[in-house]
């Protein structure tokens, strides 16, 4: 297989072939990859660009998770809940009676099921064809997609708000999708988007074994400061920025320690998704200090997550935007 530190693919944003070489990192699957970052835009992507087959494997359902929900163990998956409520708590408060949503990869669409619990808004969602669409569709009141977002999908300022938690890095077409996202959102409305920081201390210290790397399925990083120079060439103002998150920070920093010394990554992650089939040479006595690791160590990278807040380098950060086109 060829380095991937020799393969110069162009940037998945704006396509240009000038970029430097950032590190290597390896998926789940076997594959090495190299992350770029680019001379023009200042995106970091992965390089090579997967093939669809590559993709296919990636989000086959062992990504959404083996049962029901996307978590078999019971805690993991009411905070996730919890998280959800609270995002469709907040957003709530920023948006006019009888308004029009859409969430880009709203997984099992809890969080527009959230919205809707507030109030009569009109809601849409998009998803992969796969388990989580299967699971949004049980959700009657979401008008679902299963295609990538397109041109004409919807009609000029058509959305009061758009939000994408945690999807913008898996986005094929990041540029087209936000030349969209401005075209369909009203002149005032909102955008509310969360990823991963390649800024923060995470990514700094662990590299290719970051767990928010997650190739092959996270194409492309920015550093808040570029992504925010980009919004706003597109008519975007920024209103406010969190780079503090208990629901994402803390267990990357868990489960980024313990990429550092197991053959493959992921590993704890892919078990409370109730993946067993991955990395079963791992026995269960592995498995059990790794768990005892995460919930004995959680606390001190709770207190770490808020340290990173304050100096703006946690593992992901979340954004909201208004629209400023007249």
């Amino acid at each position: 297989m060829q380095d991937p530190e020799k393969v110069i693919s162009p940037c998945t944003y704006c396509g240009s072939e000038k970029s430097n070489w950032f590190c290597n990192t390896d998926d789940i699957f076997g594959n090495s990859y190299g992350i770029r970052c680019c001379n023009d835009c200042k995106a970091y992507f992965l390089s090579p660009f997967p093939s669809e087959e590559m993709l296919k494997e990636a989000y086959d359902k062992t990504y959404y998770g083996t049962s029901k929900n996307k978590f078999i163990f019971p805690f993991v998956e009411r905070s996730a809940d919890y998280f959800r409520k609270r995002r469709a708590g907040n957003i709530m408060k920023l948006l006019p009676e009888h308004a029009r949503i859409l969430d880009i990869g709203c997984g099992n669409g809890d969080f527009l099921r959230y919205v809707s619990l507030c109030g009569d808004h009109e809601l849409y969602g998009i998803e992969r064809d796969e388990e989580a669409a299967k699971r949004a569709k049980t959700k009657t009141n979401i008008h679902l997609q299963t295609t990538p977002l397109q041109e004409n999908d919807y009609g000029e300022n058509f959305f009061d708000a758009v939000t994408l938690f945690h999807v913008f890095e898996h986005l094929a077409e990041p540029r087209k999708t936000l030349e969209i996202i401005s075209k369909i959102l009203k002149p005032g409305g909102i955008l509310i988007i969360s990823f991963p920081n390649i800024g923060s201390f995470q990514a700094g210290l662990f590299k290719g074994k970051w767990f928010h790397m997650d190739p092959p399925r996270h194409l492309l990083f920015f550093k808040p400061e570029d992504f925010t120079r980009i919004l706003k060439n597109l008519k975007f103002t920024l209103l406010r920025s969190n780079y503090s998150s208990i629901e994402q920070n803390p267990y990357g920093w868990v489960q980024s320690i313990l990429n550092l010394f197991c053959a493959k990554r992921e590993v704890l992650y892919e078990r409370l998704k109730g993946n067993r089939q991955y990395a079963s040479e791992n026995g269960r006595m592995l498995i059990f200090f790794q768990k005892c690791f995460f919930i004995f160590s959680f606390p001190v990278f709770v207190v770490l997550n808020f340290f990173g807040g304050v100096l703006k380098k946690g593992a992901t950060v979340q954004f909201l935007f208004k629209n400023e086109k007249s």
